[in-house]
């Protein structure tokens, strides 16, 4: 095991000016893979066919260790970053994970936070709670064991997801936001009984149009069930008004019901694309540095933090990479450019 890199003893500097790239975004959003295992095997995600049990995932030393993690989380905020969310893979299934919440809690006015699919996560809140999770959002593709069972591709009963989400809001992991992935002729059927299940139970849930991440999920055109067919199938039997928006660059469009009972939303990322207000980073689980969800390559970091690069030498090179950015794949996105090899979201998270 290699040993710890010690913490910079740099005194941390203040924020400098506002980071922005060549479309004038700042840098907001951190999203941080922690590992790239997944104990489900979701369809448009983790296909068994390609993700089967002989694929080769990254050896231990070649994944960010805690102490990286922290230091590239404390540059980040200098540049403008106020808000982390854990992904994976499952980041549940990185061991001792409460270790990298409790290091990242002790760095001031962080939102941290935190996407599973709930499948460890009854038996984990109270620990990541104690920790330091501000929340969770739980990936849930549908109620009906048939259906969700057919997505996981594993077998995991829905039950157990919604002990989880029942265990996170015990322990204070809120608001707990549902996430569903909706692909056409498999799952949306299930919309409507989603929105009621966890319009009942209080919790957001949020529809996600089926995108074409990363080059493995087979994903067609013909196979999205578009945000305003979602909207409207839910609205006509409970009825929806627009809301707006918690913050600029918020990635769901809001819907609330009109009877005061709570609200949706739709992530469309396919019809209608939001790359215009996209503050969102991403650091892979071998620390590289992705500047969109869709994007094929991706930029160094941990090399960097291993051959000696102070914090000052580490904030350089991601504002240089920020400020030359450009990508808006969404607003772009063609026949031609679908078929674009793209770095797989179980690396980068969603």
């Amino acid at each position: 095991m290699s040993p710890p890199i010690p913490a910079s003893r740099e005194v941390p500097a203040a924020p400098g000016p506002l980071l922005l790239d060549t479309l004038g975004r700042p840098l907001r959003d951190l999203r941080i893979s922690v590992t790239d295992r997944c104990n489900f095997r979701c369809v448009y995600c983790m296909p068994k066919e390609v993700f089967g049990k002989d694929y080769a995932f990254l050896e231990r030393n070649a994944l960010l260790r805690f102490e990286e993690i922290t230091r590239l989380a404390r540059v980040f905020q200098r540049l403008g970053i106020e808000k982390i969310r854990l992904t994976g893979g499952e980041p549940l299934v990185r061991r001792n994970l409460e270790q990298l919440i409790a290091m990242l809690g002790e760095l001031p006015g962080l939102d941290l936070t935190l996407t599973t699919n709930g499948s460890i996560l009854a038996k984990k809140a109270q620990a990541l709670k104690a920790a330091g999770l501000k929340r969770v959002t739980v990936s849930l593709d549908a109620l009906d064991n048939a259906t969700f069972m057919r997505m996981n591709d594993v077998d995991f009963p829905v039950e157990r997801v919604i002990e989880g989400i029942d265990a996170a809001a015990a322990a204070g992991l809120g608001p707990i936001k549902v996430n569903m992935v909706v692909k056409r002729g498999v799952n949306e059927h299930g919309i409507v009984p989603m929105a009621k299940f966890f319009r009942e139970r209080g919790h957001i849930l949020r529809f996600i149009e089926y995108m074409d991440v990363g080059a493995t999920n087979g994903w067609r055109l013909d196979d999205v069930v578009t945000a305003r067919e979602i909207v409207a199938m839910i609205g006509a039997e409970m009825p929806l008004a627009p809301a707006d928006a918690n913050y600029t660059g918020e990635v769901a469009e809001r819907w609330r019901y009109t009877d005061g009972s709570g609200e949706i939303g739709v992530i469309a990322s396919v019809t209608q694309a939001f790359c215009r207000d996209c503050t969102r980073a991403r650091i892979s689980t071998e620390g590289k540095l992705y500047t969109c969800l869709f994007a094929s390559a991706g930029h160094d970091l941990r090399t960097l933090l291993r051959e000696g690069a102070s914090d000052d030498e580490l904030e350089q090179t991601v504002r240089a990479i920020w400020t030359r950015r450009s990508d808006r794949y969404s607003e772009i996105r063609t026949s031609q450019t679908v078929q674009v090899k793209k770095i797989e979201m179980s690396y980068i998270g969603g």
